[in-house]
């Protein structure tokens, strides 16, 4: 007989799961300034405790990294600003170009499209007139969302300030909360793994995406495709989610071949040459590189960074991957939470 007891637990938990969903995704702006602002805290607090070591005092050191950080951001942000403006203001022209070299293609089809029509109903109305290229819905998701995160950059980096300055600050009042011993002990292990599966993640990460962004550059600068550099520029940034970013970069190239290029071959290389690089990145580079450091169900991994991109856009994606190694940590460690780490893992 099934134990019909279970069954009122069970609708709580449902109810509750959705209930906090529809607040991340309600309260999105709020949360995603906290999120990015505790992902480069543990990126971020090997270097301040490094400075620690150099009797640096932790609310100096955290400055000095904080400002760095900024630097960093702001000289990025000059050299990609005209490359970035000069290219999306191309955009536009660029899909009227592919479209007019697509307009023989489409005419044929027409053609094939109005003989149908004339053998079935002789008197059909004429074909409508194809509407005028647009914006692809991906970019315009993709730079909306990115203004809206650089105009709560400050806030990201205020917050981020905080926490770096306040040292271990959080996880000792967690310590002191816990009234197990053997819970404290757990609560400052996993604390500490997570911080290292996530500074070890992004700055793998980030090495190997450089070192795409380069191959990837050069391809392109051989083949002749305008701004390769920036074409660089952007493979850093969104190899960063998976799945999506390299699907995007794809389409991205393909688009802007076809309004810089004539022939179908030249065309295809762009976007071809992108997925031959990131094919051998993902199959050679990355296991080598991460190793048995984050081992995850890529399915898992796929359908989480579809569900964030939904909740958070651009921001949710990027955080999918530190957010499921931490979860899949977490579950490790709690007997109760044995079948989330099973599902997650590898």
């Amino acid at each position: 007989m099934a134990n019909w007891t279970s069954v009122p637990s069970v609708g709580i938990v449902m109810l509750a799961t959705l209930a906090w969903i529809g607040a991340l995704y309600v309260g999105r702006e709020f949360f995603i300034p906290i999120a990015l602002a505790l992902l480069l805290n543990a990126l971020l607090r090997p270097l301040v405790r490094g400075l620690e070591r150099l009797q640096a005092p932790t609310v100096a050191g955290a400055a000095l990294v904080v400002l760095a950080l900024l630097g960093g951001l702001t000289v990025g942000g000059f050299v990609l600003a005209d490359p970035i403006r000069s290219w999306v203001s191309q955009v536009p022209a660029s899909l009227e170009t592919a479209a007019h070299k697509l307009e023989t293609a489409r005419h044929s089809l027409e053609e094939v499209s109005k003989a149908t029509q004339a053998l079935t109903e002789p008197g059909g109305a004429p074909p409508s007139v194809p509407a005028a290229p647009a914006v692809p819905p991906f970019l315009a998701q993709l730079f909306g969302t990115t203004a809206t995160l650089i105009a709560g950059l400050a806030g990201v980096l205020l917050l981020l300030y905080l926490l770096l300055a306040s040292g271990d600050l959080f996880l000792r009042k967690l310590v002191e909360v816990l009234p197990v011993f053997r819970d404290k002990r757990t609560a400052v292990q996993v604390a500490e793994e997570v911080q290292q599966a996530v500074s070890r993640y992004l700055g793998a990460t980030l090495l190997i995406n450089l070192g795409q962004g380069l191959a990837v550059g050069l391809a392109l600068w051989g083949l002749g495709m305008s701004h390769p550099w920036l074409w660089a520029g952007l493979t850093v940034m969104l190899e960063f989610i998976p799945y999506l970013g390299a699907a995007g970069m794809i389409g991205l190239l393909a688009v802007t071949a076809v309004g810089q290029f004539d022939t179908i071959g030249h065309i295809l290389l762009a976007p071809g040459s992108y997925l031959v690089i990131t094919t051998l990145q993902n199959n050679l580079v990355s296991p080598f590189v991460y190793g048995q450091r984050l081992q995850l169900n890529p399915v898992a991994v796929f359908v989480g960074v579809l569900f964030w991109w939904y909740l958070w856009g651009v921001a949710g994606a990027f955080l999918a991957v530190p957010f499921f190694a931490t979860l899949k940590i977490i579950a490790d460690h709690v007997e109760g939470l044995a079948p989330i780490a099973i599902f997650l893992g590898e």
